[in-house]
């Protein structure tokens, strides 16, 4: 349908989630590489030391969940595609991350399961973002901080998002993403505060344009070479953290 996201397309990537250029999966892995070292800044800054419990919810083929296990912290990955776990536990270099099949308006796994919850790129692929938020508050222990990245809900971050993605990188799948379903900062933090979680912080996310060689722009391939930076402003995405209160 139209108006349906296509969340199935992540059961045909096979191992194209850590090879592919020419695929919007490849922006992905790059903006891990800047979405990694901020939330283990945050988590230092916290006290929250290595080795800690952490869940990484609709972790598709585990660029976060693996690069995390790497600074030996305990981690479970969940997600409702069963190849994609299939993918990130082969490229689990640690041999220690737990992937596990499940639903997010569900997550199996007892209250107050996790230190650490982390939802990247997620909260944009479901219908509901406030029961997801719910069913993580649940299995975040008090004390426990909430990582999220998302895009926000404007014409400008419509524009670049879904439709610059799909004319510049050559095999964008139809309705990867969905301008309703796009989150403004303010309806995050609301989730969370109705689930007993304060924000934080918020920060914004955007590419640096010149690590992209002009030659290659209109390629239909993501350049090796793009990185990210972590911004003030949130036009376009945002990252956060909340934490739920001890005690």
């Amino acid at each position: 349908m139209a108006n349906e996201i296509n969340n199935q397309l992540y059961d045909t990537y096979g191992d194209r989630w850590y090879s592919a250029y020419d695929d919007p999966v490849a922006l992905l892995r790059a903006e891990s590489k800047t979405k990694v070292p901020w939330v283990l800044e945050k988590l230092a800054a916290a006290g929250i030391s290595r080795g800690a419990s952490l869940l990484d919810v609709g972790c598709g083929g585990g660029f976060l969940s693996n690069a995390l296990a790497e600074k030996d912290f305990t981690v479970t990955g969940v997600d409702i595609s069963a190849d994609s776990l299939l993918v990130a536990a082969r490229h689990d270099r640690t041999g220690r991350a737990r992937y596990v099949h499940g639903d997010a308006y569900a997550l199996p796994f007892p209250d107050r399961s996790f230190a650490i919850v982390t939802a990247m790129d997620f909260l944009e692929h479901v219908e509901d973002p406030a029961r997801a938020i719910r069913e993580i508050s649940r299995v975040l222990q008090p004390g426990g901080l909430f990582f999220y990245h998302t895009f926000n809900r404007n014409p400008i971050a419509g524009l670049l998002v879904i439709k610059m993605v799909e004319w510049l990188v050559a095999n964008t799948p139809k309705n990867m993403h969905l301008y309703r379903m796009f989150l403004k900062p303010r309806e995050v933090e609301k989730y969370c505060r109705e689930n007993g979680m304060e924000v934080q912080e918020v920060v914004g996310l955007r590419p640096i344009f010149s690590t992209i060689p002009i030659g290659r722009i209109f390629s239909g391939v993501v350049p090796e070479s793009l990185t990210f930076k972590v911004v003030r402003s949130t036009l376009i995405s945002y990252m956060g953290y909340a934490k739920k209160p001890a005690g």
